[in-house]
């Protein structure tokens, strides 16, 4: 029999508990276990005035921002729309139902006042990593490091060329909070200082971002987002935003290990990288500077394609200082004694082997060995020790161990961009890059922690109760 129509009546009293409209299942309910945010009112009451109105819970700005960055939720007004709707991230964000949602604006003031200023985004990002560290999911033996496009939040039309991009004539005062951020990290490393290469055009809105075309397809602005993790668990340990240049993001990398030691106490036995950090100078100030084994490529550019000699074809003597060729002469960087010793290094870093005229010209082997000049002439950088530790553990099965281990950090990239879908900044300029890296660092540490401790459990029920588990 067909149900008749029930009129909705309101009533004056109604019971009714978010804990139980909550699916014991849920995800929030997970994070929730292990989100620990008691501290940051203490870490942040510098930033608040004693007197006046009181403000809106720091927590709760927090808990909303997890809750867009858990649910790839890109805007603040629609994350507020969100939490008004939702019981579940009202659960999460400690609302009832009669309690207002904080305005989108508040987000956008407390992002780029008392939050920045304190760099409460950092701060959270380590308490996170701390926790991974106290529950013993990190060695700290097995670094990885790698760097990542990250679209930047401009338009490719509103830029301007090299040639007309004039920054000494912007005036701050009147400049947008992005372009000012790109006038004080001129002098930084990782952006304006990372190379003297001007880009081939600036952005208005967001000048410190770099334009590029690494993708093999329409260049676009975009920033580098610079992970290092510990392999065991594929925790991201320190997170850095840098220029998309080489020389920026392997600078970063320097960085990030300076400041785990720093503050985690943590020193690892090797670093797992790609070629890009395989120059001679990162090897190293690895090697040689802090004892670290680089499972790194090395960056090689002495093959030849003409079929002659190449620079491996002629030993090299470190007793005698001086490399002999297939044909058995002798290449040295000099034929006399002087009164001052030289090191023979130009401003490369570059010491260079000749060998005499007279032996080329009567050698057989010119014809493959140096055909269009007089002498045959070897460059050797004076960081060709670490070089060599390089390419000898790359003949190793560690290393081939490690090539595999390298995959886990591209898999916290993959997460961000195909799962979390954040593969463009919502906020503009460095800091804007820096607190969004930041945030989703502690997001994804955050639930590789969530998942180890569920595979802990799960494995420790396994253990005692395996029959009953697999009936």
């Amino acid at each position: 029999m067909m149900g008749s129509k029930k009129e909705f009546h309101s009533a004056l009293f109604y019971e009714f508990c978010l804990e139980d409209h909550v699916p014991a299942d849920h995800f929030l309910r997970s994070v929730d276990r292990f989100v620990d945010l008691n501290d940051i009112r203490k870490y942040l009451v510098p930033f608040y005035s004693d007197i006046g109105r009181p403000s809106i819970d720091p927590e709760l700005l927090i808990r909303m921002l997890l809750v867009g960055y858990i649910m790839g939720i890109r805007s603040e007004r629609r994350l507020c729309e969100e939490v008004h709707l939702n019981l579940a991230y009202r659960w999460f964000c400690r609302l009832d139902l009669g309690d207002a949602v904080p305005d989108h604006s508040t987000f956008s003031k407390n992002r780029h006042g008392r939050f920045r200023e304190s760099d409460l985004f950092r701060q959270l990002f380590e308490s996170v990593v701390t926790r991974c560290i106290e529950e013993g999911l990190v060695s700290g033996q097995r670094f990885a490091v790698d760097a990542s496009l990250i679209e930047a939040d401009t338009n490719r039309q509103n830029s301007t060329s090299k040639e007309e991009w004039k920054p000494e004539v912007i005036n701050p005062a009147e400049a947008l909070r992005a372009v000012r951020e790109y006038l004080a990290t001129l002098d930084d490393a990782a952006f304006g200082a990372a190379t003297t290469v001007q880009p081939k055009f600036t952005s208005h809105s967001d000048p410190a971002s770099q334009w590029t075309a690494a993708r093999k397809g329409p260049a676009y602005f975009a920033y580098s987002a610079n992970y290092m993790i510990d392999t065991d668990n594929a925790v991201i340990l320190d997170v850095e935003a840098t220029r998309s240049v080489r020389q920026a993001e392997v600078g970063a990398a320097r960085t990030m290990i300076d400041r785990i030691a720093d503050k985690f106490n943590l020193h690892p036995e090797r670093l797992i990288a790609d070629t890009a950090y395989g120059s001679a100078p990162m090897l190293d100030w690895l090697a040689q500077q802090r004892g670290i084994a680089p499972h790194i490529p090395v960056i090689d550019k002495s093959g030849r394609k003409d079929g002659t000699f190449e620079r491996a074809d002629f030993i090299y003597d470190a007793d005698d200082d001086s490399y002999t060729c297939p044909g058995g002469k002798k290449l040295r960087q000099f034929r006399r004694a002087y009164k001052t010793p030289r090191s023979g290094a130009d401003k490369d870093n570059t010491m260079r082997y000749r060998a005499k005229k007279t032996d080329c010209d009567t050698c057989g082997l010119k014809s493959v060995c140096t055909p269009r000049e007089p002498q045959r002439k070897v460059t050797r950088s004076i960081y060709e020790p670490s070089r060599d530790i390089a390419r000898n553990i790359t003949k190793t099965i560690d290393y081939a161990i490690s090539c595999k281990l390298r995959k886990k950090v591209e898999m916290s990239f993959a997460h961000l961009k195909r799962i979390l879908k954040l593969d463009r900044l919502r906020l503009r300029g460095p800091c804007g890059a820096k607190d969004f890296f930041n945030g989703i660092g502690s997001m994804l540490s955050l639930d590789m922690y969530i998942q180890c401790k569920q595979f802990f459990a799960l494995t420790y029920f396994m253990k005692f109760h395996g029959s009953s588990f697999l009936i």
